[in-house]
């Protein structure tokens, strides 16, 4: 019993001891993998979604299907991730039933070069199913960090394999926070939030699951047509750091420093610093302090 105790808590799930016996504090909303197929496929009928009990990471596992042929349109989605992957090599932490974790295939018949803006792009999108829900004030931060009010809701990571010219298969790893309790926010140790404290009616994982993967994939359909200057407008409403005085690092070294004042047509970053107005198409955004 106490090994079952410690397996369920090291999944993140908190055990009560009662006189009645042992209870998990709350329910776990597992994904209805039926109903987010059947939602999915409505929406976009050329996607194929399968949902996994665990494995280390749905952007690895869907990395090596894509190099063993998977088909444009995958998608991964996965109830407990064991090594879950941010930006940078960062842990993506989310306990079982407290986050919603998916990855999408999509094939491009350019190169990578024509590629940057993606996770903007794609970070529209998913602001835009969080919307759907009932999420107030959904923010976006360069590059690719979804916010709600001062906390991190979710982030984006794209992952790019082929050659210069084309074509390119770009796996897109979407992680967004659903209900944290404390162990949770104690262990990931920064402002963070969750779809339970955002939306004013909770969504079930399930739906919130096919919402996200639909506006996901609608927004990677119009980047393949248009690019991300389609999407910059949009970006724009909801750039949560616009007019912010910032510090931007590369490889762990600030190289600029400066307010931001927008982003270009092909996703870069504007930066007026001393220097004028500078364009990054990498690094890590901090806040000036005072």
């Amino acid at each position: 019993m106490r090994k079952l105790v410690g397996d369920l808590e090291a999944l993140g799930m908190r055990v009560l001891a009662e006189d009645s016996g042992l209870r998990l504090e709350r329910p776990v909303d597992l994904y209805d993998a039926e109903f987010v197929s059947e939602q999915v496929s409505r929406a976009f009928p050329g996607l194929r979604i399968e949902c996994l009990d665990e494995c280390t990471s749905t952007s690895t596992v869907l990395a090596e299907r894509a190099r063993a042929g998977a088909a444009h349109g995958t998608v991964l989605a996965c109830e407990h991730q064991s090594d879950g992957r941010g930006r940078r090599g960062n842990d993506w932490f989310s306990a079982v039933g407290g986050g919603i974790t998916f990855s999408v295939l999509w094939r491009f018949a350019r190169g990578a070069g024509v590629l940057t803006g993606l996770s903007l792009a794609v970070a529209v999108g998913a602001a835009k199913a969080l919307e759907s829900l009932g999420a107030r004030e959904v923010g976006v931060k360069w590059p690719n960090d979804l916010l709600c009010g001062t906390g991190k809701l979710g982030g984006i990571l794209v992952e790019t394999a082929g050659d210069a010219a084309g074509p390119v298969a770009a796996v897109v790893g979407v992680g967004v926070n659903y209900r944290l309790d404390g162990a949770a926010r104690e262990r990931i140790a920064r402002p963070v939030t969750d779809i339970a404290t955002c939306c004013g009616e909770m969504p079930s994982r399930s739906v919130a699951l096919a919402k996200l993967v639909s506006h996901v994939a609608s927004s990677l359909e119009g980047f393949s047509r248009e690019g991300f200057a389609a999407f910059r407008l949009a970006w724009l409403e909801r750039h949560a750091w616009q007019g912010r005085r910032v510090v931007l690092s590369q490889a762990d070294r600030s190289v600029a420093e400066g307010r931001v004042v927008g982003i270009a047509d092909d996703g870069a970053l504007e930066l007026a610093s001393e220097r004028g107005i500078q364009r990054f198409h990498s690094g890590e955004l901090s806040l000036r302090l005072g």
